[in-house]
């Protein structure tokens, strides 16, 4: 069998591993759209690869307005791989305690919100508190990982929690241990991995299920079409309408941001 072949064989493991998650997923849509629909967000973040999946959801062709990605150049730039924002610095500042505090500090959070985060171990130090202060502020958290990766590895915090424990809801991208796939003859280290293909498929089963119910509330969401699909003039439409709602929903964001510390600080 080919390795292209081997490939593929793995991916419809990972297609059966998501199927078998339906439930969890529309739970999971469930949550996306009661936030959506009460005019709040749906918090997405990932560092290092896993902000692949972020702009996956939000902004793309067959996507809509609702979802806030929290993509933070410093963790996810790694196109430069070594000398000045090099990969070694992206892998060490994801691993930061109070990081994730700082970039949550620039959004006026809500229980209304839900939220998303994705980490193929689930191990690093940056989502890991990403997702326990969405639980602190008693935002409903939905986490992507590897299972059988995370179960293996070892949580860069010093107590050893995991993504996993601060989420009231886990989905598991269904990728190995390593994350890579194949292994080639006369090569000791495995290569393509799988977990980008197994969460993009979650990625997108939970924003089909999500505008299912935003439709079915009278509210059909206003999707990033192609021109060759709508019509230019439809296109063009929806992209501004969408993008104009998006202003309007990441303003909430900010609207009451730090108001009872300036207020307090007014009157000190």
């Amino acid at each position: 069998m080919s390795y292209t072949s081997q490939y593929l064989e793995k991916c419809s493991e990972l297609i059966r591993t998501v199927a078998a998650q339906e439930v969890n997923i529309a739970k999971a849509a469930e949550w996306f759209a009661e936030s959506i629909l009460a005019g709040r967000m749906v918090h997405v973040f990932g560092s290092g690869h896993s902000r692949i999946m972020v702009e996956e959801m939000w902004p793309r062709y067959g996507s809509f307005p609702g979802f806030n990605p929290i993509v933070e150049l410093s963790l996810t730039f790694h196109n430069l791989v070594v000398g000045a924002n090099g990969q070694r610095q992206a892998m060490f500042l994801e691993n930061v305690p109070g990081f994730a505090e700082k970039i949550l500090r620039n959004f006026d959070l809500s229980p209304v919100d839900t939220a998303l985060v994705i980490s193929s171990s689930g191990c690093n130090v940056v989502p890991i508190e990403m997702a326990e202060i969405f639980r602190k502020n008693g935002i409903k958290t939905v986490g992507i990982i590897s299972k059988s990766h995370s179960e293996v590895s070892t949580s860069k915090r010093v107590d050893g929690l995991k993504l996993q424990d601060f989420c009231d809801l886990v989905l598991d991208s269904g990728a190995p241990v390593g994350d890579a796939m194949i292994r080639i003859e006369g090569l000791d280290t495995p290569v393509a991995p799988g977990s980008t293909v197994g969460s993009c498929m979650i990625i997108n089963s939970i924003k089909a299920e999500t505008a299912n119910l935003l439709t079915q509330a009278g509210r059909p969401p206003k999707v990033l079409s192609a021109g060759a699909v709508v019509g230019a003039e439809r296109a063009v439409e929806l992209f501004e309408a969408a993008y104009d709602e998006h202003a309007h929903r990441i303003a909430g964001m900010y609207k009451n941001l730090g108001i009872q510390s300036y207020v307090s600080d007014q009157h000190s």
